[in-house]
């Protein structure tokens, strides 16, 4: 057993117990398999701020922060004592109520392509709407996304996630499923072009995180041609702001690169903690899925939204979120910023002093920590997943870090508000000490 699993499992004996129950009665133990890792996976008990604490009292900074949700911290007190006033109207309604349109409303007014909009539960769900309606308005086949995009698990999309790119995702998906799903490389300007105009009549969209998986920024001028040529070719722009939305600015991708969308999907920080999506863009788009278009059978578009969408806790919670944001934005997004360039640049500083060559990617509050085989830029995850050791980040780097008290994911993860100064010079301490000992065994 390496040294570093042998201190992991000594110091979480209450979770090695808890996950031997789990895999009795859940596949794998989980039911997201991201939140599975080996040995076994940390079960938390308490959270507050920038803090979590597993069953045996083990306190880590959180740097996985909700799937990236929680810009402002676990429990922030503006959200929270909304979401206790609420549970005394009720959790869930199912019916329409007035928290949704207020909510509709604010969002109309901060992102900028969203005239209209549908909500919904769940990322995943966004995305397969926004591919529905594209194809529905251009009444064309061809969705292009990006190699090692992850736009959720819907079957139209889970296409060339991981190495290999050429493999299936899944059993169980048919291969009709993603027929007319094609794809492109992320940050590849001319490759990109040539799989739209390859593409032709035939395209009904182009969906494009705004900044890559990994956290990886595009390059200068990259979205704004690729919007343009979609445009060209009468076909739809759609930007998944999943995890960027109200995080990057508080336009999101938007607004950081000045670049509009016909449609996007958002969903993470905009929900304040509680389960929430939304697919937003042109209301000749949105209006597909009207109940009152009066098209007939075929012509308009299914869009359930899902038993608990719109429910009032996560209404009232979205509206504290978005309301804190756009009230603080001058000084979140900034503060924001500063802590991101600190910990990428502490990082890489603190790993290269022990001779471990490593490179932070990232941007914003975002970062990932990527440990390079040789000189390939790191311009998407397909450079990433060919040229870096994922193996080491993934299970050396995580766990050895974890015993320092900081869970990274992939790496690395988000920030918040709530992650102070002296949080900061633990991250970086932490993956100098990391890199110590990673040295030593080489």
């Amino acid at each position: 057993m390496e040294d570093y699993i042998r201190e992991y499992s000594e110091r979480t004996p209450g979770s090695r117990v808890m996950y031997q129950r789990a895999v009795k009665v859940m596949p794998g133990g989980v039911s997201h398999n991201m939140r599975y890792f080996a040995p076994y996976p940390i079960y938390i008990k308490e959270t507050a701020g920038s803090k979590i604490k597993d069953l045996d009292g083990n306190e880590y900074i959180d740097l996985w922060m909700g799937h990236y949700t929680h810009i402002l911290g676990h429990q922030p007190e503006a959200i929270a004592g909304m979401v206790r006033e609420a549970v005394n109207r009720g959790t869930h309604w199912g019916f329409v109520n007035h928290y949704q349109v207020e909510l509709a409303e604010k969002i109309s007014q901060i992102v900028p392509c969203a005239e209209m909009m549908k909500f919904g539960v769940s990322g995943t769900e966004a995305t397969m709407y926004a591919v529905r309606l594209a194809r529905a308005y251009t009444g064309r086949k061809t969705i292009l996304k990006a190699r090692g995009g992850w736009h959720g698990a819907n079957s139209e999309l889970s296409k060339a996630v991981h190495e290999p790119m050429d493999v299936p995702e899944s059993a169980g998906i048919l291969p009709q499923a993603v027929q007319y799903t094609e794809t492109f490389s992320y940050n590849d300007l001319e490759g990109t072009i040539a799989a739209i105009r390859k593409a032709g009549d035939d395209l009904a969209g182009i969906i494009i995180e705004g900044v890559g998986q990994l956290f990886i920024p595009p390059k200068p001028g990259y979205l704004e041609t690729v919007r343009n040529e979609i445009q060209k070719a009468g076909a739809l722009f759609i930007l998944d702001e999943v995890i960027t939305g109200l995080r990057l600015s508080l336009q999101g991708v938007q607004g950081r690169f000045n670049v509009k969308p016909d449609l996007c999907t958002m969903g993470k920080v905009l929900g304040g903690g509680m389960n929430i999506s939304l697919v937003a863009g042109k209301k000749e788009i949105l209006g597909l899925a009207s109940p009152t278009s009066g098209l007939p059978k075929g012509q308009g578009v299914l869009m359930g939204g899902g038993t608990f969408s719109c429910m009032p806790l996560a209404m009232l919670a979205s509206l504290a979120m978005v309301g804190h944001l756009e009230a603080n934005a001058a000084a979140i997004y900034p503060a924001l910023e500063k802590k991101g360039r600190r910990v990428r640049e502490g990082m890489e500083k603190a790993m290269h002093a022990t001779g471990i060559n490593a490179k932070c990617t990232g941007i914003g509050s975002l970062f990932t920590v990527c440990f390079p085989k040789d000189d390939t830029a790191l311009n998407n995850i397909e450079a990433v997943e060919s040229s870096t050791d994922v193996k080491k980040r993934d299970q050396e780097f995580r766990i050895r870090m974890m015993n320092k008290g900081i869970y990274t994911v992939y790496g690395g993860g988000a920030l918040s508000m709530a992650h102070t100064d002296e949080d900061i010079d633990r991250i970086i301490n932490a993956a100098g000490e990391t890199g110590r000992e990673m040295a030593a065994k080489l």
